[in-house]
């Protein structure tokens, strides 16, 4: 529900039991964006801004700021009386660390979002003033707890934050600190009796339970054992049976900051994969509506480009599609000189899934949609830690994942295709490998350009001609589901959903 519809009067009190398939690999988001940790993280580590379903920024621990008319200032004036869990005071220094040795240099979407980011100036304990070589619109979008969370200074200043300690027993100034960590198991996590939101957080404390298995996450909702779950913690073959359950609700709101697509990330090193006649007979030997219908259920759109229809800078003016025609797909194959040889196949490539039952199941289709066009797809089953080090270490041919495009498109899209984010083992980067001169100088116009009509033209020219070389195949816009036991209020107040903090949710009797 939007921030004017939240409780007036939430009770306090309780534990939250929520649930997720995957083991973070660690509990800091400012070098991994995996969503496994965005869940997570976002409890401990807070931003300097929150937003609303319209993606409009809302205090958190900037309390205001303004942007000069140059685009070339930004002042954030900080939240007072805020602490660390360890008891040290939150001031600007902890802003310019997390900013210059953090997003600036290790977020794999930082580095395009804070490239024009000269300087943060700290003129006092509670002023953050961002200095920038150019305009850069972007910024204002990414400055959420997920996406550009802030670590403290005294704890990481002179280590090398990703093996810091702190990142697995984190200090931040959220409303929920770590309590235990019981590696495949749970995470519990106890309410800040220090809040400087007053008198959030209500709940007591939080309870994430890692359950691998769909079945039995399924089960726990079911049995009233688990209150809360996002991005799709149940097959969503389930949702309709436990929606049907007076005690379980179904929210699909608050993914609107992170976009989610269906992406198969190609291996562009791949011998056949070089050409780009191959990757589009890939996406048109691909039923993708039969994939949104009758995989995921219905829960999402087919992509018509590689930013999503809920952006302001979508086209599909002049941008080339590709609807199924396998006949389409051999030809243009044919013509690559990929034709078939005496035992039928062309060439075979290895497929490495994120896990997830219908991530799995499109796998499954798309191995037999490319054996009709005479392409072998042999698929690998692997834990999330290994599809991360597989797919990012260009240990593939076909990555299937889910990726967030985000608020603005240089946000996510960009590190996807950008040149510069071509960076071996960088998570949910440029794993194809793809570097076009114009693509690049395109994105980079658009990080600086102010003028929304010049910014839309260069991101339509953008996507015209993504569509036409397809680095990688984006097959749907994803309707992502947040399953919840009626009894928890207000834990969807705005477009952050599940990578939110849960400050506001409260159990009712």
């Amino acid at each position: 529900m939007p921030f004017s519809e939240i409780s007036a009067q939430p009770t306090q009190g309780g534990t939250c039991y929520t649930t997720q398939w995957a083991e973070p690999m660690t509990l800091t988001s400012i070098f991994n964006s995996s969503s496994a940790i965005g869940m997570v993280s976002p409890k401990i580590h807070e931003g300097l801004v929150t937003f609303d379903f319209q993606l409009n920024p809302k205090p958190s621990l900037a309390k205001s700021w303004t942007i000069s008319p140059d685009g070339l200032t930004y002042t954030f004036n900080l939240q007072t009386n805020v602490f660390w869990h360890d008891g040290k005071p939150f001031t600007s220094a902890d802003v310019k660390f997390s900013a210059e040795e953090g997003w600036k240099k290790i977020h794999p979407r930082g580095r395009a979002t804070y490239s024009k980011l000269t300087a943060v100036l700290t003129p006092d304990a509670h002023t953050a003033v961002f200095k920038l070589s150019a305009p850069s619109p972007m910024i204002m979008g990414a400055l959420n707890g997920y996406e550009s969370q802030l670590i403290p200074k005294h704890i990481y200043q002179g280590t090398e934050i990703q093996t810091n300690p702190a990142t697995n027993a984190p200090i931040g100034t959220g409303p929920f600190m770590l309590k235990e960590w019981k590696k495949g198991e749970h995470i519990t996590l106890v309410r800040n009796p220090n809040y400087w939101d007053k008198p959030k957080p209500y709940l007591d404390s939080l309870i994430i339970r890692i359950i691998p298995d769909a079945s039995a996450r399924g089960a726990a909702f079911e049995a009233g054992e688990i209150q809360y779950g996002g991005h799709n913690p149940v097959p969503l073959s389930d949702v309709a049976r436990l929606k049907a359950l007076p005690h379980l609700g179904v929210e699909t709101r608050g993914y609107e900051y992170l976009a989610p697509m269906f992406v198969m990330e190609l291996n562009n090193r791949h011998e056949a994969l070089k050409d780009k006649r191959v990757r589009q007979a890939l996406m048109y030997a691909l039923d993708r509506d039969f994939i949104v219908k009758n995989i995921w259920f219905g829960f999402g759109k087919v992509a018509t480009s590689p930013i999503p229809s809920t952006s302001p800078y979508y086209t599909n003016k002049g941008v080339p599609q590709y609807p199924y025609d396998p006949k389409k797909a051999a030809k243009l194959l044919d013509e690559a000189g990929w034709k078939p040889k005496p035992d039928g196949w062309r060439f075979k490539l290895t497929a490495v899934p994120v896990p997830g039952p219908e991530i799995l199941r499109t796998a499954e289709y798309t191995k037999q949609a490319f054996k009709e066009i005479g392409i072998d797809l042999d698929i690998r089953s692997v834990d999330l830690a290994t599809f991360i080090r597989e797919v990012y270490g260009w240990n593939f041919d076909v990555g299937f994942n889910w990726l967030y495009m985000m608020a603005d498109p240089t946000v996510g899209v960009q590190r996807l295709y950008w040149g510069k984010n071509v960076i071996k083992g960088s998570p949910f980067a440029n794993a194809s490998g793809y570097d076009d001169p114009r693509v690049n100088q395109l994105f980079e116009d658009c990080q600086t350009e102010n003028d929304q009509a010049k910014r839309k033209a260069m991101f339509a020219e953008i996507q015209q001609k993504l569509q036409e070389d397809m680095p990688d195949m984006n097959i749907f816009e994803m309707d992502t589901v947040t399953l919840y036991n009626k009894k928890l209020k207000d834990h969807t107040p705005g477009g952050d959903g599940a990578m939110g903090s849960l400050a506001d949710a409260y159990l009712t009797k």
